[in-house]
């Protein structure tokens, strides 16, 4: 049996680990640290690429980095670059070098499938991190509770739009990640139930890509004649992308976009009033995990897991270690600093740093 732990909120103290230095596709890890972990074994990370957002590089990879040197273990962690067939080359790679754990952030379901098919055929134990593999074969899930993240963003956006008749359209992300899906549902679970809102579009962004978001928010925009008060946008790029748009049509300012990630960029428009909220992960907590989990494979240990999430492609329940996701609001922009997330030197510059001030962030 699947033995259960309390997952602490992502602000908690948790566990904390030094911000190792963030580097290209070098290998990483090492063999000693104060964590003193006696696995032996090796691990891969492969990360899904550095357009989507800049979580992956700025983030997941040097908290991945510091968590494996802490658990004394040898790890590698490279990116995709968002194409797939460079992420199965990745994946052919590290096993041929002798990792016995991979950890893949799919690119798509399918391709994800196949590494993992791929590296059970040569006795290497997968997990799935951040992103669910739909019909996968990995043994763990670590991620946070996706779903709720939703929730917290369509909360969010009727937070700021208030009570009053509003027209809104959400801009998801990519069609081909099982995260932008539940992202998706959480938001209709609560805003469909909202009366005073009109959903006017919905579009799904391919492979999350800002740019293209840009264009697909401007058609929205058009179509709708520019009566579009609220927008459900699915993380902090898209976010921006659309707050590009509505600057170029005089209607930023309006506090009405969500997003998600915590990024210095999401911060600042946030501080500016032309977001909403974000909705804040704690990669730190959430590396981790993952490190926890790869440890348990390595020495053949039944992992710690605190609940399960549904596969309907392969018709399995997937042990999982589900994080609790937070509601960033202008109020408490400086949980994220506190949370040494972002640095107050980075998020306090220029136009930003009365804001700041105001906030008590220093």
């Amino acid at each position: 049996m699947v033995r259960r732990r309390t997952v602490t909120t992502a602000l908690a103290a948790g566990l904390v680990f030094g911000l190792a230095a963030c580097g290209g596709d070098s290998g990483s890890g090492g063999s000693g640290g104060d964590g003193g972990g006696d696995a032996a074994g090796k691990v891969g990370v492969i990360l899904p690429d550095t357009e989507s957002s800049v979580r992956w590089e700025s983030f997941d990879r040097p908290y991945l980095e510091a968590a494996f040197e802490e658990a004394g273990v040898e790890a590698v962690i490279q990116n995709a670059e968002g194409d797939a067939q460079r992420q199965a080359t990745i994946a052919e790679q590290m096993i041929t070098e002798g990792v016995t754990v991979l950890a893949i952030v799919n690119l798509d379901s399918a391709s994800g499938a196949q590494i993992q098919e791929t590296a059970a055929a040569e006795g290497v134990r997968t997990i799935d991190y951040d992103r669910l593999t739909l019909g996968g074969s990995a043994e763990y899930y670590v991620s946070f509770d996706n779903t709720e993240v939703g929730r917290l963003q369509g909360q969010g956006l009727a937070q700021c739009l208030g009570d009053e008749p509003a027209n809104i359209a959400f801009l998801n992300g990519s069609p081909d990640d099982n995260n932008a899906t539940l992202f998706s549902a959480g938001a209709h679970e609560v805003l469909d139930e909202m009366t005073q809102y009109t959903q006017v579009a919905e579009q799904a962004v391919p492979e999350w890509d800002n740019q293209e978001a840009a264009t697909i928010f401007e058609q929205m925009y058009t179509q709708a004649g520019g009566n579009i008060q609220g927008v459900l946008a699915a993380n902090d790029g898209l976010a921006n992308s659309v707050i590009q748009i509505l600057g170029r049509n005089n209607a930023a300012g309006a506090n009405n976009v969500t997003g998600q990630d915590a990024s210095v960029e999401g911060l600042q428009n946030i501080l500016a009033g032309d977001q909403c909220m974000t909705v804040y992960k704690s990669i730190r907590e959430e590396a981790a995990a993952l490190a926890e989990l790869a440890v348990a494979l390595i020495n053949d240990e039944e992992a710690e897991t605190n609940g399960t999430v549904e596969d309907a492609e392969g018709d399995r329940e997937v042990p999982s270690v589900l994080l609790t996701p937070v509601s960033i609001f202008r109020d408490n922009v400086k949980d994220v600093v506190d949370d040494e997330f972002v640095t107050a030197e980075e998020l306090c510059t220029g136009e930003f740093a009365a804001a700041c001030t105001e906030l008590g962030i220093q």
